[in-house]
């Protein structure tokens, strides 16, 4: 069609430079144009889908119409790198760099702690750039705006709003600093100056908008003198043209009907990355003027389809003062849907004529289009026609009336009549950033002075194949007046007319219907309050439904000064910087992935089974090495050495052989000269299977059929059998909890090299354990170990999940380097990722309780079965630290664990953040929770009674004290000012029916280091140079919990220097040996002892040296030592606690100590549609004494949001066939900036100690994770008041997640209870329950 043609040269600017692309191709995004072609690694892959983020960066144009510049941030992920003829791009490195200067954007995220990992960063930093250049001085709304569709998993949040806030004008208050005089929580005999800060506003830069990059004059001349010409660019499957003008369009089309118009590429795109979709020409309309024209009539206003839905929401705004408020009814309504619509990064590029055209039968938009009497203008070779949006316009999933040729120009918005009322709700997953369940928009129009119906319009998207109109609803209200009996009937009618089978197509089905009805009782409420404001109506309202609060406060994080007589250049115990947060903020940052290319380097993606269960038949690669770049494919057969992996017990192939037992095993890998080449091969690999009976999905399934890894582990105390006759009262329960992805903001990544002689490698990779990568290449290449050395320089998050899958992954990759004798690069896809590395463990606990009527728990039976998925991985270990914490902070006499963990056919769960305690800590506290409503009592009372008081001894014979931990309990109790905030909610809950609030607090017992001894242990090794700088190595990895910026810390303290002059290169097996993961939060314990070890023994050899000249410099001493042929290089060793467990015996001392909190939240639940907001979190956490208060406050804010995720947010689906839906953020919703807390109080309780780790601080790692359960305990309340209302009291099942989905049907309304439910067994369920 357009073969053998030359394409147009394509011309933008990236950073002020200019680039001329002779043969752009239009399958590259600017994603990989960036890190690949300008070698510009700042901008991050985190999803590869515009879900994420970390690829934001800002894109100018110039409006030859406007002479205007327009600035707006997009993800370089999804952006056609055809689409930017005539822009300037500005990334990461263009906004500020250590080179040059680094940016106050940059600075003052890095200053207030919002870097960890730093992955996010800089997608961060871009978000926050682009809205400072639109708006200098931004209203705290503009920043959450603006952070809304970037992800991080580390921080938490907090510290990146506090550090934008800074920008805000509102920010002169003390507030800023996150202390407010206004908050009454000051003492007064603290004078405020002394309160210490984690950052001081006063030293930041100032913002000073002239120093910016000017837009390049030559695209403005380029834009001002151009006769526009049509654009052809040919790529190696696909064309791509833009027309310069509407009739070039129309021809196009009418010459190629099925060439989709990519305006956004936001539909487009995901479909041709994630569903293999082709399109061989591609028309893009980006350059028609006549697509963007906003005309406006007495009756409405026209607005061009081509207008991005940022554009349309400032126009709607800019009309809304225009006119009287009934004449803005639809306006409105579609303003406040565009705001809920995806993300800024999305509306900045989705149109509004592509939001209609592609019929999303979840739509966000077409609903309250519909319901408002919009129309489309369409045109195409056969002239022009106007279209209404109507029940008709939709015909099927993604289908509309258009015909093939046709092209939609405009959209007419009418304007609202007098009595009318239009109204846009919606719920969805998360808050922002989101495709809703169901969505809706709502009209209906009143005589004057009536309350009789003229006309209503009611469609539905989330529950149908389209957008579809409640007709028949409509028709039984219509003529009749607006009260009670009506709208009851409608109900029942509604109900009949929007039917959903109960294996419909993303599940909810019993939630999805209940919405139906619900959100149209919202709209009764608030039609019968504007009725009433208009005094139609005088009756007493039911009550008025306000949105759930959304204002972020100022927080207070509170933490101890160091002693006044500590030096001032001694670091420890300061809230210092992340060593690397300002490198992380500019970009400079080096990631495995950013690693530069070596001279024929290549690209391997895996193939993996797409059968839960099968015997593999056969494996065809001969059509993938026909294909062009790909130069093998590596299988089973090609290991050299071991070719499988042992764990307790069990092996675990490399690679599948002879059958599958998971949809995601990897059965070969592809390696190609590119990322796009391998991709393509890797789906052109053929296997054939031969399925399996009866695959294991479910836990249940396993217990039927006694599928279980050995050994299943058993652990009692007292007599639990005698202990049950002699109790008042006995309650049986259960719970069940979901697995939660990892979701690191860096997939797993990987670069092995080899170096050319002697089978010698050298292995780049972002792993928490890189020895134990090197132990396994070195096997499965059947070589020593001193010929692999494995470099991890940091980590983009890890959280557990970079510790067994990823040395399997390197050793596949090593074989492909050993096999080609290159360079090979393994970087996952987010969806891949998803699928093959596993999550935490989903649990079935099953509880026996024994109580007295006065609260005491006298014996407890608890069973946990975890799904561990097909191999064993850490799943043992898993299930025993389960039994270790089923005490939690309780003593109860009498207590029998048992945990096993189950073999199924699904992806092989793995170690997560916690390691089996969230898990137990959830099924304890709810069985504590349900003693209390069985009893009728507060459960915090409860809580209280059990606690262990005084020397204890745990169930499994070791003492300890738990004095902090009651200390964390009042302090606690005091400082979330616990009794007088519990009346409140039980005040709110009395006035308000639809909305209840919960509020509750959970304390945390967590044992800290190995049960396994020979894991702690650590060594350090430390260089002086002649200059008198420092290196430092030691054996833990960089993965955003701020290890090496503590090893930094020890080092200025033990060698008397300032920390500027000790530097951390990286993580290697070279330096450091035999090193033990980074986990169990023991990091700094065991390698700050190392390094404090080895620096020591420098400082000690350096005396003689000090006694001859005890006033010279640091410089001078390290210069006379090296003339005096005295050794300025050291290891240190730290060998750590003899920890054990004795299984048989059921005792032992498996941790070195414990780390306490508690943490009481209070939350906010919509009762129709089961939104929840948390109002505010306090928590109270024993680290002993902090070696880095902003690192350790970082840790616990971002654990505390991992659990927020785990409890209340966070599903993985999977199909009945076992194949995971959820392989991306559009499917898997982790916290946002519209999840954290509105008001997040930390406090680190003070004058604590902890004789057993260095400086007597404590790990901090994960134990916070457990206490993101207060925010489901507070939702179980507000749940269990609002049952109360329908007449249902005592103990109640609510599995975790608890998703709106569970809290809303939980709630018991009257809606809900209208809903058949589907009888289990009569069809296939969408998804599994897992």
């Amino acid at each position: 069609m357009f073969a053998g043609k030359e394409g147009d040269v394509l011309c933008f600017f990236v950073n002020g430079r200019k680039v001329t692309e002779k043969h752009a191709d239009p399958e590259t995004m600017l994603l990989s144009f960036l890190r690949e072609k300008l070698r510009l690694t700042g901008t991050k892959y985190g999803c590869g889908g515009g879900g994420c983020g970390a690829c934001t960066v800002m894109v100018s144009r110039y409006q030859p119409a406007t002479k205007t510049i327009v600035h707006y941030s997009v993800n370089a992920c999804l952006l056609p790198l055809c689409q930017l003829h005539g822009a300037a791009v500005t990334t990461v490195e263009g906004v500020g760099s250590t080179k040059s200067r680094v940016h106050p954007v940059q600075e003052r995220i890095a200053k207030a702690h919002g870097s960890q990992c730093g992955f996010c960063t800089p997608g961060m930093v871009m978000s926050m750039y682009t809205l400072l250049r639109n708006k200098p001085q931004p209203s705290m709304e503009d920043v959450t705006q603006a952070l809304a569709g970037n992800l991080c998993r580390c921080t938490g949040y907090r510290p990146i709003v506090d550090g934008c806030r800074t920008f805000c004008q509102e920010a002169d208050c003390c507030q800023a600093n996150g202390s407010c005089c206004l908050n009454g929580e000051g003492d007064a005999d603290e004078p405020e100056h002394e309160r210490p800060r984690l950052f001081e506003k006063e030293e930041f830069l100032p913002l000073d908008p002239t120093q910016e990059l000017i837009f390049p004059p030559e695209l403005i001349l380029m834009a001002e003198t151009a006769n526009p010409q049509k654009l052809t660019f040919h790529g190696e499957r696909m064309t791509w043209v833009s027309p310069a003008s509407l009739e070039e369009l129309i021809q196009l089309k009418a010459e190629h009907p099925q060439a989709p118009l990519v305006m956004g590429n936001t539909n487009i795109g995901p479909d041709i990355k994630f569903k293999g979709v082709r399109h061989p020409l591609i028309i893009s309309p980006s350059r028609v003027t006549q697509l963007f024209e906003v005309s406006q009539t007495a009756q409405g206003v026209w607005v061009g389809a081509g207008c991005s839905l940022s554009e349309v929401h400032s126009l709607l705004q800019q009309l809304l003062p225009q006119f009287p408020e009934e004449r803005t009814e639809l306006i409105r309504a579609l303003k406040q849907q565009l705001e809920n619509l995806g993300n800024q990064q999305i509306r900045n590029v989705a149109t509004l004529g592509g939001n209609i055209a592609s019929a999303y039968p979840n739509s966000d938009l077409n609903p309250v289009l519909a319901a408002g009497s919009c129309r489309v203008s369409l045109v195409s070779s056969s002239g022009r026609r106007e279209v209404p949006i109507n029940q008709d316009f939709f015909v099927g999933f993604g289908k509309t009336i258009l015909k093939p040729d046709e092209i939609v120009t405009s959209v007419f918005i009418p304007f609202s009549r007098k009595g009318e009322f239009v109204r846009a709700l919606r719920q969805a997953p998360r808050k922002e950033s989101s495709f809703p369940t169901v969505t809706t928009g709502m009209r209906v129009f009143f005589s004057e002075g009536s309350r009789v119906v003229q006309d209503i319009s009611l469609y539905y998207g989330g529950v149908a194949p389209s957008t579809v109109s409640a007709s028949k609803t409509c028709a039984a209200i219509v003529g009749r007046s607006w009260d009670d009996e009506t709208l009851n009937r409608a109900y029942d009618v509604l109900l009949g007319e929007l039917f959903l089978p109960p294996s419909a197509p993303g599940g909810k089905v019993e939630f999805r219907l209940s919405l139906t009805l619900s959100l149209l009782f919202k709209f009764n409420l608030e039609v019968l309050q504007k009725l009433r404001d208009m005094n139609v109506i005088t009756d007493e309202l039911p009550e008025r439904m306000l949105p759930l609060p959304r204002e972020i406060q100022p927080s207070l994080q509170e933490f101890q000064l160091v002693s006044k007589d500590q030096s001032t250049q001694d670091p420890v115990g300061r809230p210092i910087m992340h060593r690397s947060a300002i490198s992380q903020a500019t970009g400079e940052a080096v990631y495995c992935d950013d690693i530069p290319k070596t001279e024929g380097e290549l690209f391997m993606v895996l193939v993996t089974s797409s059968r839960a269960h099968a015997k593999i038949t056969e494996l065809d690669v001969s059509a993938a090495l026909q294909l062009p770049g790909v130069v093998d494919v590596i299988t089973a057969k090609d290991i050299p050495g071991k070719k499988v992996r042992t764990m307790c017990g069990y092996e675990e192939e490399l690679l599948a052989e002879a059958e599958v037992s998971c949809i995601g095993q990897m059965v070969c890998a592809v390696v190609a000269d590119s990322r796009t080449h391998a991709k393509q091969g890797a789906a052109a690999v053929k296997i054939k299977y031969e399925d399996l009976p009866d695959p294991i999905f479910t836990v249940e399934e396993a217990i039927e059929k006694s599928s279980f890894y050995e050994p299943r582990r058993v652990i009692e105390t007292g007599s639990v059998t005698e202990a049950f006759k002699s109790v008042d009262q006995i309650f049986e329960g259960e719970i069940r909890m979901g697995g939660q992805e990892h979701f690191y903001m860096e997939t797993q990544s990987m670069l092995v090299v080899p170096v050319g002689e002697e089978t010698e490698f050298n292995v780049y990779i972002s792993s928490q354990w890189p020895t134990l990568t090197q132990d396994a290449v070195a096997e499965t290449l059947d070589i020593p170990s001193n010929r692999v050395t494995c470099h991890v320089k940091r980590i983009g998050g890890a959280f557990g999940g970079k510790v067994t899958k990823t040395a399997i992954l390197a050793c596949i990759t090593s074989v492909a380097a050993w096999k080609t004798n290159k360079a090979v690069r393994c970087v996952l896809e987010r969806g891949d990722d998803m699928l093959i590395t596993g999550a935490r463990h989903p649990v079935l606990g099953k509880y026996k309780v024994g109580f007295m009527k006065d609260g005491r728990i006298m014996a407890a039976d608890i069973q946990f079965f975890t799904n561990a998925g097909n191999t064993v991985d850490e799943s043992v270990l898993v299930v025993e630290k389960i039994l270790l914490h089923i005490d939690n902070a309780y003593n109860i006499p009498n207590l029998r664990g048992r945990a096993a963990a189950c073999r199924t056919n699904l992806p092989s769960n793995t170690a997560f953040r916690g390691f089996g305690v969230p898990q137990t800590l959830m099924v304890v506290e709810n069985m504590v929770n349900d003693v209390a409503m069985a009893l009728g009592r507060p459960a915090d009372e409860i809580r209280e009674i059990n606690m262990y008081s005084g020397p204890s001894t745990t169930h499994y014979k070791m003492e300890f004290s738990p004095e902090n931990m009651l200390r964390c309990w009042e302090e606690c109790k005091t400082k979330c000012d616990y009794s007088s905030r519990r009346r409140a909610v039980e005040e709110f809950n009395q006035q308000n029916r639809w909305k209840k609030r919960g509020v509750a607090i959970i304390p945390i017992k967590y044992g800290i280091a190995f049960a396994e001894s020979f894991l702690n242990q650590a060594a350090a090794l430390v260089h002086i140079y002649k200059d008198g700088s420092v290196l430092v190595s030691h054996g833990g990895t960089e993965m955003g919990q701020g290890v090496h910026t503590k090893m930094q810390q020890v080092a200025s303290r033990e060698l008397h220097v300032p920390p500027s002059k000790v530097y951390i290169s990286e993580t290697s097996t070279s330096t450091v040996p035999n090193t033990c993961p980074s986990a169990a939060s023991f990091g700094t314990d065991a390698n700050g002892m190392a390094v404090k070890n080895a620096c020591q023994t420098l400082y000690q050899r350096l005396e003689p040296i000090r006694q001859k000249n005890p006033k010279g410099s640091w410089e001078s001493w390290v210069r006379a030592a090296f003339f005096e042929k005295i050794s300025l290089s050291a290891t240190g060793f730290h060998r750590g606690p003899d920890l054990y467990m004795d299984w048989d015996k059921m005792e032992g001392q498996p941790y070195a100590y414990f780390t306490f909190g508690a943490c009481c939240c209070e939350v906010e639940l919509d009762c129709l549609t089961g939104d929840c907001r948390t109002v505010r979190t306090d928590i109270v956490v024993d680290i002993g004494r902090s070696i880095n208060p902003s690192v350790d406050i970082g840790q616990i804010e971002g654990a505390f949001m991992q659990g927020l995720g785990l409890y209340t947010l966070e599903e993985l689906k999977f199909s009945p066939s076992g194949l995971l839906y959820t392989r991306g953020p559009s499917q898997y919703k982790i916290p946002a900036v519209c999840d954290v807390p509105l008001q997040f109080n930390v406090y680190l309780l003070p004058d604590s100690h902890n004789p057993h780790a260095i400086y007597s601080s404590k790990g901090i790692g994960e134990p916070v994770l457990s206490l993101g359960s207060a925010v489901f305990f507070a939702i179980k309340e507000a749940v269990a008041a609002a049952r109360s209302d329908s007449g249902l009291v005592g103990p109640f099942p609510l599995d975790s997640p608890a998703t709106p989905e569970r809290a809303c049907l939980a709630c018991a309304s009257p809606f809900t209870q209208k809903i058949p439910p589907s009888k289990p067994g009569s069809f296939k369920p969408w998804a599994l329950n897992i």
